[in-house]
């Protein structure tokens, strides 16, 4: 059932539209399911993905990578579209400072922000003395107010069991998990190529180094990443870094449209994943849908898709990720079905109807 057939008009709150990644292909699913309109920030790259789409942007965020959270958070917080909808969805980690205008309301938690939470240590350590002193403060004000703003969100729903538990860990808060999902006649195998794929963010958590020295040290053997990143963002300097010593077997290929995406897919040898205690990751599912193993880190949302008949878990270490991509790399194909089978469990069909139950639910008795 649409909002529109239950006169129940939604807003889906998302951050930006930067790099497309799952949570951007996610709002944009979750609008087209509920017939819902987008609000966001920088809204260029909604163009890229889906132009059906009605999205109503509040401006450009600063480019800053301090910078840009905080003026997205100031754009949501000053927002007012009560009087317009019935309900709100708010995506990503600044929509929520929209809450406190916006009831009833609900939040589809891809992670609490990792930056002050999980990965706070590493945020911090990263940096030298002028920019760690920055960022504590950065961060220590805008997680104080992050907190303030999760009381406004009337319920969470959470993408996976490991943010179920960081979302109980970070705010103490419940949560109740729905898969998000993929549309699985989308995909198809045309071959078993001569390529490994990567599908990322090129960003320090993904691990992308590590693809590359997998890679480097096995020179028979050819990784594609697709993918970009946000202008001003961490992404920027990162792949710098990676460039610097990218040897031949493997290629950056940038952000890609939908269909060659697809086609990527189809005639690769396998997915590889290694990104830090992943929060659900829907790349392993299309990979699946295309009837290809995957090769992951044993972390995050990757325990919750890849099972032993479809892939290799591993710890993020070189010589266990170089055994796993021999193993599976001598004969992929012998995955194929359970691969097609897995990926079934997670279509986009049952993500809408467990989604459109719980936005009904939150609308008629929300929970505050």
């Amino acid at each position: 059932m649409t909002s529109r057939e239950s006169a129940v008009k939604i807003a889906i709150f998302h951050d930006y539209f930067g790099a497309i990644g799952g949570g951007e292909r996610l709002a944009i699913a979750m609008a087209k399911i509920l017939d819902a309109d987008i609000i966001t920030t920088n809204a260029d790259a909604v163009q890229r993905i889906d132009a059906s789409v009605k999205v109503i942007s509040l401006g450009q965020t600063i480019s800053c990578p301090i910078l840009k959270p905080i003026s997205a958070s100031f754009l949501f917080y000053l927002s007012d579209f009560s009087q317009y909808y019935d309900f709100f969805i708010f995506s990503g980690n600044w929509a929520h400072f929209a809450a406190h205008r916006h009831h009833p309301n609900m939040w589809y938690c891809n992670t609490p922000t990792r930056a002050f939470y999980d990965q706070y240590p590493n945020v911090i350590r990263k940096q030298n003395i002028l920019k760690r002193l920055a960022t504590l403060i950065w961060i220590s004000i805008h997680r104080f107010f992050d907190q303030r703003s999760i009381r406004n969100v009337d319920n969470i729903v959470s993408s996976s069991e490991n943010i179920k538990n960081r979302v109980m860990r970070f705010y103490r808060k419940n949560s109740t998990v729905i898969y998000p999902g993929i549309d699985v006649s989308r995909f198809h195998c045309i071959e078993y190529g001569n390529y490994w794929l990567s599908v990322n963010r090129l960003y320090p958590e993904k691990r992308i180094d590590l693809q590359i020295q997998a890679f480097r040290a096995l020179p028979h053997e050819n990784l594609l990443i697709a993918g970009g990143y946000a202008p001003g963002d961490h992404g920027s300097a990162y792949v710098r870094h990676l460039m610097q010593r990218l040897p031949p077997n493997v290629k950056l290929l940038g952000e890609v449209s939908e269909e060659i995406l697809i086609d990527l897919y189809a005639r690769c040898k396998a997915l590889l994943c290694t990104a830090v205690d992943e929060d659900f990751g829907l790349t392993p599912l299309e990979a699946m849908a295309s009837g290809k193993p995957v090769v992951a880190v044993d972390e995050g949302g990757f325990k919750e898709t890849i099972t032993a008949n479809t892939g290799i878990r591993v710890p993020p270490v070189l010589q266990d990720l170089l055994h796993a991509i021999k193993a599976v790399g001598k004969d992929p194909s012998s995955y194929n079905n359970a691969c097609i089978l897995r990926a079934q469990e997670f279509d986009l069909t049952r993500f809408c109807q467990l989604l459109t139950a719980a936005v009904h639910a939150s609308a008629s008795s929300p929970v505050a």
